[in-house]
C-alpha cells in the first residue's frame, strides 16, 4: 500500500488499472502503474461533477451522492468537472473542462514516451491528474502545466499538492506555450486543436515531440504525434482521442443567427449520399473533415413536415451554406447557397475516400512549417495539400 492511499483506494486503482489494460489491449507499464497508485485519481476531482443524465449532464456531489462520486472516479470514463466555462447553466450545461477517460490518460502518456531527465510542457492542466503522473514519473521540476482557467488552474493546484505533487502550474494562454521554461523534450496538449501553434514549434527541442489531440469543424476526433525538426514539425494520426477545443480557437457561429438568411435563394437539387454516411461514421468523417478544411455541420430534427432530419453544412466563415433532409422517401433533397456548392464537395470528398480505400486517420499525416502554414497528407508527405 502507498503512502497516498488507504487500501479501499489501492483497490480501486487496481481494478481501473485492468479496465485500462483492457482497452488498451496490454498492461499499463509499470512506471504507470506506480504514478496510478502514487497520484490516486478521487484526489483530482471536485466535489462537485456532472455526469452523463441521458441525453444531458446533471450534477453530482461527493457529499450527497458519495457512492456514486466515488464509482465515478474510478470508471473509466471521462467525467466533466466545469460546465459553461464555469457560470451557472442558464439552459442545458455543456461540458467546458473535463478529467479525461483514463484509457485515453495512459495511452498519451504512452504515445509520449517520455524518458529521465527529460522536460515536459502540457497545454491544459485541467483537474492536475495528468501533471501529477508525470510529476511523479519524472521529479516536479521536470514538469510545467498551463491553463487558462483561472478557478481551474487554481483546483489544479490544490489537487496537485493534496496528492504530495508541486509541479510548475501557469494560469494563461496555452496557444502560447510556456517560454519561460523552454525548450521542452515533449509537449502534451489535453485539449483540441485545429491548427498547431507556432510557440509550441518554437518551444520543442530539435528531436523533440508534440503530442495533441485533433479538432477539424467536421468532426473532433484523432490525436497527432509530430517530430520537431529544423522549425517544422511532422508526423502521423491515430484515432484515439476526442477532446474539448482549446477555447482561443472556438468558432462562435450558429446557422440562423450567422449564416442563412431569409433572402437567400438556394439551388435545389437531390443527392444519392446519405448524410449519415459523412457524420455517423468517425472513419468517413475525419476524411471528409481534412479534405474539406473549413467546413462545419449542424443537425436539426424535424425541421418540417415530412422531413425527419436536415443536415446543415457550412463555411467557416459563414459565406456559404448548404442543407440535406432526410425524409425517408428515397434520395435526399439538397439546398446550397453561395459561392460554393459545398454539398458536393462533400460528394467530391466522399468519392476521394472511397477511391483510396477507406483510409482512417492512420494514413494521414501532417507537416507544420515555421511560418504557421499546415499540409495535410495521406500516406506520404508528398501526397499532401493546404489546410
Amino acid at each position: 500500500m502507498t503512502a497516498n492511499q488507504h487500501r479501499p483506494e489501492q483497490a480501486a486503482t487496481c481494478g481501473l488499472l485492468r479496465a485500462v489494460s483492457v482497452d488498451l489491449g496490454h498492461s499499463v507499464a509499470p512506471e504507470w502503474q506506480d504514478a496510478a497508485r502514487a497520484v490516486p485519481r478521487h484526489h483530482f476531482l471536485p466535489e462537485r461533477v456532472w455526469l452523463l443524465d441521458g441525453d444531458g449532464y446533471s450534477p453530482c456531489d461527493l457529499r450527497s451522492e458519495p457512492e456514486r462520486w466515488y464509482e465515478a472516479a474510478y470508471a473509466n470514463a471521462p467525467v466533466v468537472t466545469q460546465v459553461n466555462d464555469g457560470r451557472l447553466p442558464e439552459d442545458e450545461p455543456w461540458p467546458s473542462s473535463s478529467a479525461s477517460a483514463p484509457s485515453v490518460v495512459f495511452r498519451m502518456l504512452e504515445e509520449l514516451a517520455v524518458e529521465d531527465g527529460m522536460k515536459v510542457l502540457e497545454i491544459g492542466t485541467g483537474t492536475g491528474w495528468n501533471a501529477g503522473l508525470l510529476a511523479h514519473r519524472l521529479g516536479d521540476g521536470q514538469v510545467s502545466s498551463i491553463e487558462v482557467d483561472p478557478e481551474v488552474a487554481d483546483s489544479a493546484r490544490t489537487h496537485l499538492s493534496t496528492a504530495g505533487r508541486y509541479p510548475e502550474v501557469v494560469c494563461g494562454d496555452g496557444s502560447l506555450g510556456w517560454g519561460i521554461r523552454a525548450p521542452y523534450d515533449r509537449l502534451l496538449a489535453t485539449c483540441s486543436v485545429r491548427r498547431v501553434p507556432s510557440a509550441w514549434l518554437r518551444q520543442t527541442r530539435p528531436g523533440g515531440l508534440i503530442l495533441t489531440p485533433w479538432d477539424n469543424p467536421w468532426i473532433c476526433w484523432g490525436l497527432v504525434r509530430l517530430e520537431v525538426s529544423g522549425g517544422t514539425a511532422e508526423g502521423r494520426f491515430s484515432p484515439h482521442s476526442a477532446f474539448m477545443l482549446m477555447r482561443g480557437q472556438r468558432v462562435d457561429l450558429r446557422i440562423f443567427r450567422d449564416v442563412v438568411r431569409d433572402e437567400h435563394v438556394p439551388v435545389e437539387s437531390l443527392s444519392a449520399l446519405d448524410p449519415e454516411v459523412v457524420t455517423g461514421e468517425p472513419v468517413a468523417a475525419f476524411a471528409v473533415g481534412m479534405w474539406l478544411a473549413d467546413v462545419w455541420r449542424a443537425w436539426q430534427d424535424e425541421p418540417v413536415d415530412g422531413v425527419v432530419r436536415r443536415l446543415w453544412v457550412a463555411t467557416t466563415d459563414a459565406t456559404s451554406w448548404a442543407a440535406v433532409d432526410v425524409s425517408g422517401n428515397g434520395g435526399f433533397a439538397v439546398y446550397q447557397h453561395g459561392s460554393r456548392r459545398l454539398w458536393d464537395e462533400v460528394e467530391a470528398a466522399h468519392r476521394w475516400w472511397l477511391s483510396n480505400g477507406r483510409p482512417g486517420p492512420a494514413r494521414f499525416g501532417l507537416t507544420v512549417a515555421a511560418d504557421g502554414s499546415h499540409r495535410v497528407w495521406l500516406d506520404d508527405p508528398g501526397n499532401a495539400w493546404t489546410f
